[in-house]
């Protein structure tokens, strides 16, 4: 059987794995492009809103973020490790079903308290006059987006560990985000203020809760779920796959969410709102590249993990390709949003426009981990427990010296330097951990092409994006937005080998990219 130039596995099986790799990471794409969706409704947030409130929103949608990363006691990710392996049926039933009684009993208790304790919480965040007089009923209510966004992440995770990477598209796109634009509109023309926003998202969970278990019920029958014992064995072993990652999985929402919320604090009244909703529109903005990584992080990690049984041979391959694609597909964008980031941030109003070195921070820090590649998502599911820990410890570590270091310095970007530290660091670590650990080697050749190429078309579009701005902020995106999508097709043109092109398939065929 004919092997690979590298040696590492017979070009037959990695062809197919990477076949397979790119089928379920267009899937995935497309799913992911809800976070466009989602970028697109802010500025329509903003305006119908205002500001202050629309900062105060996301304040409050961060809380239940970071919320449901801690007290689904990592069960998403446990499930990507367990499912994988398991082929009989009813031992998949007994692991979703622990992962849905993990992964949603805490949350709804939690979300009891919570809303209990609405006065008192509410004391704590900062919000314009206007909003205070809704706040405490406003957190009363959305405290019950814990438990459905947990009913979401675990139903979900759960499909996507069956190999199921489309079905997300409609749930994401569709249900999650077009649903709570369409309500928001509706209620914000009721006269509603924060209470609209509050509503819309919770109505847009709710139905995507339910979409999400008629989903799961497709590829693990919702009877067998209900009528069969998780049983103590499975219940350790969710608990501890969960555990042991919940570390890694806290620290990305704090990089995430929790700025968001020190944001807020850090400045009184509507000021701590507004520049709640500034960090916010350059973290959302900043988030797109990620839709590449997220890509191959929730495809590569079920494959890895039946990929496991086999040889590291077949792992390295796509390990490889997904380096080199995302790279070629990362660092272009991440260029583009950067270019464009004034004429980005103008569309959410004169305000937002100071976000430009937080849009700037964030997005390259995005760059990096993309260009690293998906070694923390091969790392979770193959990797030794106690190492996701370790980088979340050594993580928060160096965010937390940065952000002593900066403040005093650059108080309105140390956050986001912070951010990007803690993120770049746990990517690092991952690449370094899986070649001692399991042999894995990152940015074989031609790894070296494809970031010359890469890095040679950033600079082209950071000196169309500095020009065209010369001239105006639309003729700004315009230009930029050419030159990405001539950047992207270059880059997988020039950057990838032929047999990362021949995995394209039609679609590489299709754009001319593989012959």
């Amino acid at each position: 059987m004919t092997r690979s130039a590298g040696g590492d596995a017979p070009i037959d099986e990695g062809h197919r794995v990477r076949r397979k790799a790119v089928r379920g990471a267009s899937s995935v794409a497309l799913s992911r492009l809800g976070n466009v969706v989602d970028l697109v409704s802010q500025p329509l947030y903003v305006w119908m809103f205002g500001l202050p409130t629309y900062g105060l929103y996301q304040v409050l949608w961060s809380l239940v973020n970071i919320g449901e990363n801690i007290f689904d006691l990592g069960t998403t990710s446990a499930l990507q490790r367990i499912l994988p392996r398991t082929t009989d049926t009813l031992e998949r039933a007994r692991a979703v079903r622990a992962a849905l009684l993990l992964g949603i009993l805490p949350c709804l208790l939690v979300a009891a308290c919570v809303a209990a304790a609405a006065p008192w919480a509410a004391s704590l965040i900062n919000a314009a006059p206007d909003d205070l007089p809704r706040l405490v009923s406003g957190i009363r209510l959305f405290a019950w987006a814990l438990p459905l966004w947990a009913i979401v992440e675990v139903a979900t995770s759960a499909v996507r560990a069956c190999h199921a990477f489309g079905p997300e598209v409609r749930l994401r796109l569709m249900w999650e985000q077009t649903a709570r634009l369409i309500v928001a509109s509706i209620l914000w023309a009721a006269g509603f203020t924060v209470l609209g926003l509050l509503i819309a998202h919770l109505t847009s969970l709710s139905i995507t809760a339910v979409a999400a278990l008629r989903l799961l019920n497709r590829h693990v029958p919702l009877r067998d779920v209900i009528g069969v014992r998780a049983g103590s064995a499975m219940l350790r072993d969710t608990f501890l796959s969960g555990t042991s990652v919940l570390p890694a999985n806290i620290l990305g929402r704090v990089f995430s969410d929790v700025a968001t919320v020190i944001a807020n604090l850090l400045a009184p009244g509507s000021a701590g709102a507004s520049a709640a909703g500034i960090y916010t529109i350059a973290r959302k903005v900043s988030s797109i590249p990620q839709i590449v990584r997220q890509t191959f992080s929730y495809v590569l990690g079920p494959i890895a993990a039946a990929a496991a049984r086999g040889d590291r041979a077949t792992i390295q391959g796509l390990y490889d390709f997904a380096n080199r694609l995302s790279l070629a597909l990362a660092l272009p964008t991440c260029a583009a949003l950067i270019a464009a980031g004034p004429a980005l941030l103008g569309l959410f109003g004169k305000s937002a426009e100071s976000g430009i070195m937080i849009l700037a921070i964030l997005t390259t820090s995005r760059g990096i981990e993309a260009a690293i590649g998906p070694a923390s998502s091969i790392q979770q599911v193959i990797g030794k427990r106690r190492l996701p820990v370790i980088n979340s410890v050594v993580a928060f570590v160096a965010s937390a010296l940065v952000l002593v270091l900066f403040q005093p310095i650059l108080p309105g970007t140390a956050i986001a330097l912070a951010v990007a530290t803690g993120q770049v660091v746990v990517a690092a670590l991952s690449i370094g951990q899986l070649s001692a650990q399991e042999g894995l080697r990152a940015f074989a050749p031609p790894f070296g092409r494809t970031l010359g190429v890469a890095l040679l078309l950033c600079l082209v579009t950071g000196f169309v994006g500095f020009a065209a701005g010369m001239v105006s902020l639309g003729v700004q995106a315009v230009a930029v937005s050419i030159v990405w999508i001539a950047s992207l097709w270059l880059a997988a043109r020039l950057g990838l080998t032929a047999s990362d092109k021949a995995a394209l398939g039609k679609g590489g065929r299709l754009l001319r990219i593989a012959r």
